[in-house]
């Protein structure tokens, strides 16, 4: 890998003047349309700042700045900007407690009902507290309560703490918490401007094979990691079973993940690696599957698991290129996959995720020395080389998925 190295600037790329469009005479705002609002004046454009109920300011232009600039960082739009936050954060909390208690309701009567089905069950048990535990072990033993608590912690107990969380944070805010909020904010906005062609390519391979999933086949035992014929001889299950998918869900947090994950790696270490990475982690992760756990598998988790192995490495060894903020979230990624393969250790597989997870750690220690330049590394002919052949190998596994859940 090479860096730039001649008139080496002082700031990464999303903390310079031009990371953001060059701005319009007068004042205005930027929506998440990339509509443009034109002001006139620099209170009407703090009253629209403080209006922002939903976040559709993203950025904003200001007489005296050649390039626009975060709502944050408009000179006297402090008040407005707590003003406009503490509003969104009590909107948030609003909707997050009645998705608690609309999925804590929805989980208490799916375990009620497990719990009287093992009640029922058991009638030739004369001890009631036998016939308790029984039906205790029902609800416990289920997969239905594992994937039902899932749910429960993404969807609503999560969202509910981190709205809680904010509230909390705002009781107390300064303007030094603004001032340390502006490079986290600056590097979200600008990574959500940047195009990511391969990771979108990716997410293509998956959608296409989620589709074939939908015909009536066993899409499963058709391509996913069958334990005992891929050790059998049939290696190529290692390729196809990442783009399969257990369910809805299953397929709709991978996505998530792939989208997040890979235009971060792709922006920061380049196009080749995100196939690259993904291809070897997706491997690694599924040998150890087939080594440690006897059911079959699906899920693309050992390669996104790899991406997030590899992104915590990368960016603590180029440690200008990222706030501290965005990659220790990168940790937290990791403790929360850890948390989530715990509660649903009887139907995810976490030996997909530590194989994926180690190997992307591993790729960028070998890969990718320690720097301390701000510039992203650029990527030599070799590296494109191997990224072409990667991603290939990747497009031939998901038509090898469709041919076998096909035909």
């Amino acid at each position: 890998m090479t860096n730039d190295t001649p008139n080496v600037p002082e700031q990464p790329i999303w903390a310079r003047d031009d990371a953001f469009p060059i701005a319009p005479d007068g004042w205005g705002w930027l929506d998440d349309k990339g509509r443009r609002h034109p002001c006139g004046s620099i209170e009407e454009l703090i009253a629209a700042i403080r209006n922002d109920a939903r976040g559709c300011v993203t950025l904003a232009w200001v007489i005296g700045h050649d390039h626009m600039i975060l709502p944050e960082e408009v000179p006297g739009a402090e008040e407005a900007i707590h003003a406009a936050r503490k509003r969104r954060a009590m909107d948030d909390m609003v909707d997050a407690q009645g998705k608690l208690r609309w999925y804590g309701c929805l989980f208490g009567v799916l375990a009620a009902y497990l719990f009287y089905q093992g009640w029922v069950l058991a009638p030739r048990i004369s001890s009631s507290v036998e016939r308790l535990q029984f039906a205790a072990h029902a609800v416990l033993a289920s997969v239905s309560v594992g994937v039902g608590l899932l749910v429960l912690l993404i969807f609503a107990f999560i969202p509910w703490y981190q709205a809680r969380k904010r509230l909390r944070e705002l009781q107390h805010w300064s303007d030094g918490d603004l001032r340390a909020l502006v490079p986290v904010l600056r590097f979200e906005t600008w990574m959500d401007a940047q195009k990511s062609p391969v990771t979108l390519i990716m997410l293509g391979l998956m959608v296409m094979v989620g589709l074939a999933q939908l015909l009536p086949s066993d899409a499963l035992a058709a391509a996913g990691l069958v334990k005992e014929r891929y050790l059998s001889g049939e290696k190529w299950r290692l390729l196809t079973a990442p783009f399969l998918h257990g369910n809805l869900i299953h397929f709709l947090m991978n996505a998530s993940a792939l989208l997040y994950l890979g235009k971060r790696l792709e922006v920061f270490a380049r196009w080749p690696h995100v196939p690259m990475v993904f291809l070897f982690s997706a491997c690694v992760g599924g040998e150890a599957s087939a080594r440690f756990l006897e059911a079959p598998s699906v899920g693309a988790s050992g390669g996104l698991m790899g991406w997030l192995g590899f992104l915590l490495v990368f960016e603590t060894l180029h440690g200008r290129l990222v706030p501290r903020v965005a990659t220790r979230r990168l940790l937290a990624g990791i403790l929360l996959t850890a948390l989530i393969g715990l509660i649903g250790y009887r139907f995810i597989d976490n030996a997909a995720h530590a194989g994926g997870l180690f190997a992307g750690m591993l790729y960028a220690l070998i890969v990718f020395p320690k720097s301390s330049s701000p510039n992203r590394p650029n990527s030599t002919l070799t590296d494109r080389m191997a990224g072409v052949l990667a991603l290939a190998a990747l497009v031939f596994a998901a038509g090898l998925a469709l041919q076998k859940i096909i035909f």
